[in-house]
């Protein structure tokens, strides 16, 4: 095996965007077995959206943003703001228009020599392609806990007695549902809805009840008579938490309380999918549960299990719902948990390649008997010139005020408007209140934090910063870790080589021990790991180890003392391996004539019936089609990286006249 510098291949056009393989989140992450990676291994940190949420609203970051309303700034308001994006069901705000100024914005971004991406396995010449084009080349299948991949390949709904009639769906008027949606949601003055029941029958009245009850978690409703006429009144029984939790006395005991259902999705990312099916069903997005997030820019396919909302009511959202189908519906006695996963299988699609058979073939049997360095992929570390490795190693050193600066200062490229004028205002006032009146979308990083300073003063940061959620804070200590990790392995990679060597890790169940000289021709360079600096891991013994120490010294870290002052930002550490070998490799060349036409069928072109595509064998492109399984916390982008031999950064392809979000 060779392995080789990163050199430099031109990349003609390319849409090259920011989803991988799925995430857990950090919190989950921190509750993890120490062991990081592993084909079969549960509990791993898979974080793909390891950016903090920004009002910038970069593709594949998870944010549920409602759009800004006046310029108060009492802590009332404030609060009263923040309950309102939290209930996850406030109107969300226009979607800004993703791709302007994003490529200006991506040439202060970083490259893959920034982040400690250097070097490569494989020895072939590398060849230029276009990912991601579309985001239908881009197909990701969870792989569950079972192993099995799923799929999304029956509609039905189970039969069950206990189910109410179709008419609930239909009874209500339009106008009718959107005065009981208002009152739900305390959206008027009005304490209770009446609705006359016309046509009147014991059977209508039950069939009403049981639709408003249904539809619209926290109301109750009685019926009254009014001057000869009959009405249904429909009222709050428990106030406003009423709408938190579905109604427990309508659930069928014999039935198992999670509904699981498969979601197909297309360009939307998983907690965004969540909220706009919560914001359907009227109910809160902390009622559903998946094994792992998928990010936006593709068609994803994933379990989610959601309590005690029918089968019945999730397939009337196949009506009304664009770019989402679900299905595979079961009841079931469990919710599912973060991790629980086996990782994902990836269909992509190169469009365009430039690479001969030979070299394609090459590239691809590299990738299936090597693998690729493991590297954490560039979005890992943010989108913007200001990386989020560096806002965690202000954390680490316990620099409040940098992190405070590095989050909200003015930096180069461009941004949307409205977060320019907030950075500006901040630069020159420091007046938090004044700052974030200038943010229509308050829930972000750079909103939560001037909340937190106007809340609690500038000479708190620490609390201000408590404010963001925690899993977004974790992430940017993570980001930190990941960078160094990248920067040793391909330290380690030079200096070795890809052979394991005395002094090399390994994992023996969760432990990780030292590989001996004697037993240094038992193990493979796949059975190699190295840790994510900690105050619970151990080192190489080899030059690796200086290597980690000089680099932490230089950070003003001390890599024996990793505990911080405060509990949350200490870091245990963990282990990962150097080098993956996906499974379930293969894949063909193709050629083809329209670049619009989808080179292969999803689950919904099966599910409709729908031809694969035929194709000539000759025609104006070709592309690569290749699949491949990864186990979590490993990134698509670094596989593909390995077979083009090409930067994935969004600024190197930016340089070089590359389309974002074509």
């Amino acid at each position: 095996m060779e392995m080789t510098e990163m050199t430099g291949v031109s990349l003609k056009r390319g849409s090259l965007a920011v989803e991988d393989n799925d995430s857990l989140t950090p919190a989950e992450e921190a509750k993890r077995q120490k062991v990081s990676e592993g084909w079969l291994t549960k509990g791993q940190d898979g974080i793909e959206n390891n950016s903090p949420p920004s009002c910038e609203n970069v593709p594949g970051l998870p944010a549920v943003v409602s759009a800004g309303k006046s310029k108060r700034n009492s802590d009332a308001q404030l609060q009263e703001e923040e309950e309102e994006e939290e209930d996850g069901l406030s109107e969300e705000g226009e979607e800004e228009e993703e791709a302007e100024s994003f490529a200006d914005m991506m040439k202060h971004g970083l490259t893959e020599l920034d982040v400690g991406i250097t070097k490569f396995v494989s020895s072939h010449q590398g060849f230029s392609g276009i990912l991601k084009e579309r985001y239908s080349d881009f197909v990701v299948h969870e792989i569950g806990k079972d192993g099995r991949i799923s799929h999304l390949n029956d509609l039905s709904v189970p039969v069950d007695e206990e189910d109410p009639s179709e008419d609930l769906f239909t009874v209500l008027t339009a106008e009718e549902k959107q005065r009981l949606e208002e009152l739900q949601l305390f959206k008027n003055k009005e304490t209770s809805v009446a609705i006359e029941v016309v046509e009147d029958t014991k059977e209508k009245r039950t069939v009403i009840h049981q639709a408003i009850k249904s539809l619209f978690p926290g109301l109750e409703t009685k019926t009254e008579d009014r001057e000869g006429k009959k009405y249904i009144v429909a009222y709050h029984a428990a106030g406003k938490k009423a709408l938190a939790n579905p109604r427990k006395h309508s659930w069928p005991k014999s039935r198992g309380s999670y509904c699981h259902f498969v979601l197909y999705k297309e360009n939307k990312d998983t907690m965004d999918a969540i909220n706009v099916l919560s914001k359907y069903l009227r109910v809160k997005p902390n009622i559903f549960s998946y094994m792992g997030t998928k990010d936006k820019r593709a068609i994803t396919v994933q379990e989610i299990a959601v309590l005690k909302i029918t089968a019945q009511r999730l397939a009337h959202l196949n009506k009304c719902l664009m770019n989402f189908k679900l299905g595979n519906f079961s009841y079931q006695k469990n919710p599912l948990k973060l991790g629980e996963l086996q990782g994902n299988h990836f269909t992509v699609v190169l469009r365009n390649i430039t690479g001969t058979d030979d070299q394609v073939e090459q590239a691809m049997n590299s990738l299936k008997e090597i693998g690729f360095i493991n590297y954490y992929g560039m979005q890992r570390f943010g989108t913007t010139a200001v990386p989020t490795y560096q806002v965690g190693r202000a954390i680490l050193q316990n620099s409040w005020a940098e992190v405070m600066d590095l989050i909200l200062k003015p930096r180069s490229g461009a941004e949307k408007g409205y977060l320019v004028k907030c950075r500006e205002e901040w630069a020159k006032t420091k007046d938090p209140a004044a700052a974030l009146r200038k943010l229509p979308v308050k829930r972000c990083v750079e909103g939560q934090l001037l909340r937190g300073l106007s809340k609690y003063g500038m000479k708190n940061i620490v609390s201000a910063f408590g404010i963001i959620p925690r899993n977004n804070r974790l992430m940017y200590i993570h980001s930190y870790q990941s960078y160094v990790w990248n920067n040793m392995v391909s330290k380690r990679i030079e200096e070795y080589g890809l052979t394991p060597v005395p002094g090399d890790l390994v994992l023996k169940g969760a432990t990780a021990t030292y590989i001996e000289e004697e037993d240094v021709n038992n193990y493979s360079i796949h059975d190699v790991v190295m840790p994510l600096p900690g105050f619970d891991v151990i080192y190489p013994k080899h030059k690796i180890s200086d290597a980690y120490r000089e680099m932490l010294t230089a950070d003003n870290l001390d890599i024996d003392n990793m505990r911080h002052k405060i509990r949350d930002y200490s870091l245990s550490g963990a282990y990962r391996k150097i080098i993956i070998r996906p499974q379930n490799v293969s894949w063909e060349v193709v050629a083809y004539d329209d670049p619009k036409i989808p080179l292969f069928n999803t689950d919904v072109d099966n599910l409709e019936g729908k031809p694969p595509p035929v194709f000539a064998s000759e025609g104006k492109y070709r592309a690569l089609k290749m699949d491949f399984s990864l186990p979590p916390s490993t990134y698509a982008t670094m596989a593909i990286r390995e077979v083009l031999k090409m930067d994935t950064s969004i600024k190197n392809q930016t340089q070089l006249n590359t389309t974002w979000l074509r």
